[in-house]
């Protein structure tokens, strides 16, 4: 069916200047002009203002909501003075993500009239197609670039040119009619027989970098690769006939086969089937966006991942086959090895994708990929990733949130694009996610694999604490102040001078900066703390390379950060360093034989510092060094108060810790560096810093 192509996301660089922006301008005003048609399938006033499910707004907030994007990003970009409608603009700022099932918050609006709204979508379109016409294009059109910003209004909606046919399509059917520009397939037969066909090993590499010709969300840019091992997937995606059989098997009634957050969702909804499907006295149908049709057996089934998850589990049960969903990597493998390449900008996909056949599902015999079909298109296939960042990750300064918040390991990602992604979304690198319990226009493949899926970090650390710590050991230096954790493993370096560098261990390592830095020199280096959650920081770069963490900036604001090995120099040494969980007033007995002890910032945080100072010698080897910092913070939350081993009067005399380590140490040790000062600051907040002086000692062990 050969049709008008709908306009694809331009290329960035390159070309005619005066012909890049009528490009673009004729994306946008056939973008909008695409959405108000998806609008014009509503039938009568009602259906802008009925929910189609009680977790999102009306449909009337995502007709206003785009359009206030555009007005919204232009004025923080200063790409415009004035706002056109401050309420609106308010109104439809926010609240766009499915609220979830779980957390269900209600709210009423008071939402403007439709004509209203059309009414603003109009001015908005003159200001924008003004802005156009009157700025400037330069090459290459980047994240610096305010054409960026133009192009990130166009991509927004056609995000929701999808997510609003959801909603159409979730309407009760006498809200909606027919339209001739959303014409459904009608195309369907007999099923074929799903096969398992094997895919060999290979290596994927993903992300983009600055200089990438498409636009991208900021959950695209970065870097990842990775070796695949061979897998078997799917000749087809999942059929409504295939899915059938699971039903049939009472798939939805035996809690063996749904996982925790799956089962929770099919108690609560009392899911018997898929969502679109309509059982009557004459069988199955299938709700499409405007229509109910017989149930088409060879299209894809649309689900969402409890329930591909759930046939996944109950397949696996009835083959005696490791079969599960396809990780994000090996989605990208199968894109490869069927010799794939992006939608064409002048002739139709080989793919339903892109409005360029259907305004629905196909039969999944129709599109052929490699050995396989429906690579891309058709429907978005689940996978079993949460989404994470790449490495390299940015937030970008005028969309904050797009992705951040999906990185709680609960969105899954969806890849492939469906018969209506369009731009961005049909684009191999597009980076889309979702909450597992939510609908779109999604189905699944299956893969047989022993491999198990690799979880990748997503999560932001956000307790205050450890993201304070994360800045300090490994973020950014503040009032010139150098790195404390890293300075004080130069220091310790430099004192040691010829004595042999084989073991280290870093006691209070906290977040466990001054623990790599040692295992430049040393051959392996311990570290050990009290805080479990210390640890993990340091458990995570040591496996990841890669820590991520929110700081807080002032009240709920807050920005992200991204701090690697490899960019501190410290990539190539994950492999000496070590971290365990302890306490230091009662380590194991493995703890010795050390060439070097740091105890930085510790003593004063101890219950019973006296323990470790009187049995330190133990752990040390002869020439040995214990190198003890310590701002001498003695505390009564800490530390009893007699147990403290300075900071108070003895015999009417002022008592220092400095003297309390003497006389314990003394012994064992003799002092031959320090005390020194040594200064660190540690960021709270945007505006606000602590700035302390530790003292710093170093002693040789004697005996």
């Amino acid at each position: 069916m050969e049709h008008k192509l709908f306009n694809r996301t331009p290329l960035l660089s390159g070309g005619n200047a005066v012909e890049k922006k009528e490009e673009i301008l004729s994306y946008f005003h056939a973008t909008l002009n695409r959405t108000e048609s998806l609008f014009e399938t509503l039938l009568g006033e009602p259906a802008y203002f009925k929910k189609s499910i009680p977790l999102r707004h009306p449909l009337i907030f995502y007709l206003g909501h785009t359009s206030t994007f555009f007005i919204n990003k232009l004025l923080i970009a200063g790409l415009i003075k004035e706002r056109i409608n401050p309420k609106m603009e308010s109104m439809f700022a926010v609240g766009v993500d499915e609220m979830s099932w779980d957390d269900l918050t209600l709210s009423d609006y008071d939402w403007p009239s439709i004509s209203e709204v059309r009414s603003y979508r109009k001015t908005m379109r003159n200001t924008v197609n003004q802005l156009l016409i009157e700025t400037d294009l330069t090459f290459p059109i980047n994240w610096d670039n305010p054409w960026w910003i133009i192009l990130m209004g166009i991509e927004h909606e056609l995000i929701h040119l999808e997510t609003s046919s959801v909603l159409v399509r979730q309407h009760e059917i006498q809200y909606v009619q027919p339209h001739p520009d959303w014409e459904p397939c009608h195309k369907s037969g007999d099923a074929p027989l799903n096969e398992l066909i094997k895919v060999s090993s290979g290596k994927i590499k993903i992300g983009k970098n600055e200089n990438n010709l498409t636009y991208g969300w900021d959950n695209e840019f970065g870097f990842h690769e990775t070796e695949i091992q061979p897998f078997q997937a799917s000749k087809y995606l999942v059929s409504n006939q295939e899915f059938l059989d699971f039903i049939n098997a009472d798939g939805y009634n035996k809690e063996i086969f749904w996982e925790e957050e799956g089962l929770a969702w099919r108690k609560h909804i009392g899911a018997k089937s898929p969502t679109f499907w309509i059982k009557s006295d004459t069988g199955w149908k299938l709700r499409l966006m405007t229509v109910e049709i017989a149930m088409p057996w060879d299209w894809p089934v649309e689900v969402n991942y409890h329930e591909a998850k759930a046939f996944c589990n109950w397949k696996s049960i009835v083959t005696n086959q490791p079969i599960r969903l396809p990780t994000e990597d090996e989605w990208y493998h199968l894109y490869n090895t069927a010799g794939l390449s992006e939608v064409p900008q002048n002739k139709q996909a080989r793919a339903n994708i892109h409005l360029d056949y259907f305004a629905s599902s196909c039969p999944i015999t129709e599109f052929k990929h490699g050995d396989f079909f429906d690579i891309v298109g058709n429907v978005w296939q689940w996978t079993e990733t949460p989404i994470y960042p790449l490495e390299g990750f940015k937030v970008h300064p005028l969309y904050d949130d797009f992705t951040t918040p999906t990185f709680d390991g609960r969105h899954n990602i969806i890849k492939g694009g469906s018969w209506i992604s369009c731009g961005n979304e049909s684009l191999k690198s597009a980076r889309y996610a979702f909450r597992r319990h939510f609908f779109q226009h999604a189905g699944f493949r299956y893969v047989s694999a022993k491999s198990p899926t690799i979880k990748h970090g997503s999560n932001y650390e956000t307790d205050k604490l450890l993201t304070e710590y994360a800045e300090f050991h490994y973020g950014d230096t503040y009032f010139n102040i150098p790195n404390f954790p890293a300075e004080l493993a130069k220091i310790a370096i430099k004192a040691m001078g010829d004595r042999p560098l084989h073991k280290a261990l870093d006691l209070g390592c906290a977040a466990g900066r001054s623990t790599f830095e040692l295992a430049k020199y040393f051959d392996h280096v311990t570290g050990v703390d009290f805080s479990a959650r210390f640890i993990g920081q340091g458990v995570q770069l040591a496996e990841t390379g890669i820590l991520r963490y929110t700081l807080q900036d002032e009240g709920d604001l807050v920005s992200y950060k991204e701090s690697t090995l490899a960019s501190l120099g410290l990539d190539d040494i994950r492999n000496k360093v070590e971290f365990f969980q302890g306490d230091a007033c009662n380590l194991k007995p493995t703890y010795t034989g050390y060439n070097l002890i740091l105890a930085a910032n510790l003593i004063d945080r101890l219950y019973e510092p006296s323990k470790l100072l009187t049995t330190i010698h133990e752990r040390i080897i002869k020439g040995g060094l214990l190198m003890i910092t310590s701002p001498y913070t003695w505390l009564e939350e800490h530390t009893k108060k007699e147990e403290w081993i300075g900071g108070f009067k003895k015999d009417g005399e002022n008592f220092s810790t400095l003297d309390g380590l003497k006389k314990i140490l003394g012994s064992h040790f003799k002092l031959i560096q320090g005390p020194q000062a040594q200064p660190f600051v540690i960021r709270e907040t945007s505006r606000k810093f602590q700035h302390t002086l530790s003292e710093i000692t170093i002693w040789e062990k004697t005996d």
